[in-house]
């Protein structure tokens, strides 16, 4: 999944999550085949980023093995790990990115 621009969106891509406004109500589900009607809609209420299934734009950089992200991510909370909640942050972390979401 990849957080894009609304100006990077282009017809056929998948909405990866839903889209909401400011006030938290959603405006299209997961899973949305985008079309240039919806992209125009969504561009008219301001909605700024969407998250898309895969990685449709390429933005320069390469994206980490999850192998490599786990080995990272222990680096990242090296210094932490007598402390549960955060290693129950890490976990977390690493369960959304293992999982897709």
């Amino acid at each position: 999944m990849q957080k894009i621009s609304i100006e990077q969106a282009a017809e056929g891509m998948i909405l990866a999550k839903s889209v909401k406004n400011s006030k938290g109500i959603t405006l299209c589900g997961e899973g949305t085949k985008l079309t240039e009607g919806l992209i125009k809609r969504l561009t008219n209420m301001e909605i700024t980023n969407i998250i898309v299934e895969g990685h449709p734009v390429d933005d320069g950089t390469e994206e980490d093995s999850p192998e490599t992200f786990h080995e990272k991510l222990g680096e990242r909370f090296r210094y932490v790990t007598n402390q549960p909640i955060l290693m129950a942050v890490k976990e977390a972390i690493w369960e959304t990115v293992r999982d897709g979401e």
